[in-house]
């Protein structure tokens, strides 16, 4: 895949990839601040300013009206390392996603109705989605389980609900001041455009915008969990929960492909272990999964399941930690690894095939230090070994290194 990238003199990195097959250009701006970089005491900040920024800017009132107006879509998505901006849009109207993208990295229109009307969003989504949802708040317990430092204890949407209704203008106007800014963002464009047209749009659209004081990260690093923790929590939901979860390492790591494709030997479709195993022939879960957060410092890996009607805690627990020991003692076929590979090849590269995922999928990659990763992705995966398997599952699928959560529905 051929990949172009430059960056300006205000510090912003643009990734550029040609496709001329395409009616559609996508524009995708990523900027490095998520979750993590919040103050503990003023969380969801990040994910408020997934709504701020739609609020509209200096000079375009209204971000969405032009962009709907002109064939095209966009969204957004918050995690705890990123946030992430779209637009897709036509090749021929494609200049109208420069103009209100820039516009709003040079600075949003702040004022108080604005932050009124976004809060009220946000809060009402932390309730529907975290209050008053079954099963609704399990980040808010997993989370300060598996994190005692790290400020990847809190979920994207934040903390507690008060952080968000208590926010200030100021507060987010420094907010805002200190992470949206030319030299903390990356610039995917993908589509029917060519690199001379792309330079001569994000040059004059951004070239002017100045570049702000980033504070250099200093996160807390979590220290080495050396015990199983455990939590017991009782809710009014139709099925009991059980999660198992373990630190793994960042997302550069070469442990987390081995990581990654483990949660698809345990669990990748029906014919995975855990489905076959404990779904299909022992009936202890409805429904099981294995997966791994893929967050670009310490990641974690889950285990969870919903419990069939009858079975107890105890016995669902001994049945995945069972699937793990298997792991352990036995090494992978290399027919069963070899089909697993073929897949993730095929799934990696048909996503890629969409615009949309390519333009996001850049940008993270450049994120993590070179776009050009994306090349050597299905490489890295090619290359991991039954033996390497073996010998992450020992030392990663440990009591010491796992956090438990039994999810209980009340007793009628």
């Amino acid at each position: 895949m051929k990949i172009n990238k430059f960056i300006l003199p205000n510090g912003l990195r643009v990734i550029h990839h040609e496709n001329p097959q395409s009616a559609l250009v996508v524009v995708n701006t990523l900027y490095d601040v998520g979750s993590k970089d919040e103050d503990p005491q003023h969380t969801g900040f990040a994910h408020l300013f997934e709504h701020l920024m739609f609020g509209g800017s200096v000079n375009a009132p209204s971000f969405d009206e032009p962009i709907q107006n002109s064939g095209g879509e966009n969204n957004a998505w918050t995690s705890v390392d990123y946030t992430n901006y779209y637009v897709v849009l036509p090749a021929n109207n494609v200049e109208i996603a420069f103009w209100l993208e820039s516009d709003r990295m040079l600075s949003l229109d702040f004022n108080p109705k604005s932050l009124d009307v976004q809060r009220h969003v946000v809060c009402e989504e932390f309730k529907q989605r975290c209050l008053n949802q079954p099963y609704g708040d399990i980040s808010h317990l997993l989370r300060p389980m598996l994190f005692k430092e790290h400020p990847y204890q809190w979920p994207t949407i934040g903390k507690e609900l008060s952080h968000i209704e208590d926010a200030s203008l100021e507060q987010v106007k420094e907010f805002f001041f200190s992470h949206y800014a030319p030299n903390n963002a990356i610039l995917s464009v993908v589509g029917n455009i060519t690199l001379q047209k792309c330079k001569e749009l994000v040059e004059k659209w951004y070239g002017d915008i100045p570049s702000r004081k980033i504070n250099k990260r200093q996160l807390p690093k979590e220290p080495q969990q050396t015990e199983l923790r455990l939590l017991e929590v009782e809710r009014d939901v139709p099925t009991n929960l059980i999660y198992i979860v373990f630190h793994t390492p960042d997302r550069l790591s070469s442990d987390f492909y081995i990581s990654d494709i483990i949660s698809d030997i345990l669990a990748n479709g029906n014919s995975a272990r855990l489905y076959q195993r404990l779904v299909k022939r022992d009936k202890l879960f409805v429904n099981v999964n294995a997966y791994v957060s893929g967050d670009i410092e310490e990641g974690l890996f889950y285990l969870t399941g919903y419990l069939a009607e009858g079975v107890d805690f105890d016995t669902a627990q001994k049945a995945l930690w069972k699937e793990i020991e298997i792991l352990q003692q036995e090494r992978v076929e290399e027919s069963e690894l070899e089909k697993l590979k073929n897949k993730f090849e095929s799934t990696f590269l048909l996503n890629n095939m969409d615009l949309m995922n390519l333009a996001s999928n850049l940008a993270f990659y450049e994120l993590l230090g070179d776009v050009n990763l994306i090349n050597e992705e299905v490489a890295k995966y090619r290359s991991l070994t039954a033996e390497k398997i073996q010998t992450f599952a020992q030392k990663v699928f440990t009591k010491e290194n796992s956090s438990i959560l039994y999810y209980k529905k009340k007793n009628e």
